[in-house]
């Protein structure tokens, strides 16, 4: 009970500090890259519905460009998403921005992914305990599968993580995390170079 109530964000304010120091040269180095390669902005902010359902701003570093059709409509993910991006997103160096948001309290290290606010009103009730907790950069589903599994499959590993958090699971996910960063694995569902829109569960 302490650990959920106070000891996560103990420990989620002291390792993301210490990280975004350590890897401030890495910072430097992916903003360049995204911006020599990409263009600007370096930065991809959305909206995201956090703990409660209180909406915040996530950002990333971007993975696409922005290419469009004679229409002036983007282009499909497939297309946009280069080869650089592919690589941000397999090693997940797209996500360290995400540092500053568990830094000021909107998303904790472990715990279910920020999705998309169009997604909150297709969730059954089952599925909304996902936002009983703060979002993570990582969690249960993401060293489950990532993109590889379901939506009814995430969602059930999002619930399970809600209702049983402790610091032994929540550093077990962290070191299976960093094994599937350094494999690479799970980045891509079977369909698609990214995961498939949710559009409610049956």
């Amino acid at each position: 009970m302490f650990y959920r109530k106070y000891g996560k964000r103990i420990m989620d304010f002291t390792l993301s500090l210490i990280a975004i120091i350590f890897l401030s040269p890495v910072f430097l180095v992916v903003a360049i890259l995204v911006r020599t390669k990409l263009g600007s902005p370096v930065l991809f902010k959305q909206k995201r519905p956090g703990k409660d359902e209180k909406i915040f701003t996530m950002m990333k570093f971007r993975t696409m460009t922005d290419e469009k059709d004679e229409n002036g409509e983007l282009l499909p993910d497939s297309v946009r998403l280069t080869k650089f991006g592919k690589f941000l997103r397999s090693t997940s160096l797209d996500e360290l921005p995400g540092l500053f948001s568990i830094l000021n309290g909107n998303m904790s290290i472990i715990g279910p992914r920020p999705l998309l606010v169009q997604y909150l009103p297709l969730y059954n009730e089952e599925q909304k305990k996902r936002h009983s907790v703060k979002p993570g950069l990582s969690g249960l589903a993401q060293v489950n599968g990532r993109n590889a599994i379901t939506w009814e499959q995430k969602f059930k590993y999002d619930v399970q993580y809600a209702e049983n958090i402790t610091f032994l699971g929540d550093w077990k996910i962290i070191l299976l995390t960093l094994k599937k960063v350094f494999i690479r694995e799970g980045i891509s569902s079977s369909q698609s170079v990214t995961m498939e829109p949710f559009k409610g569960t049956k």
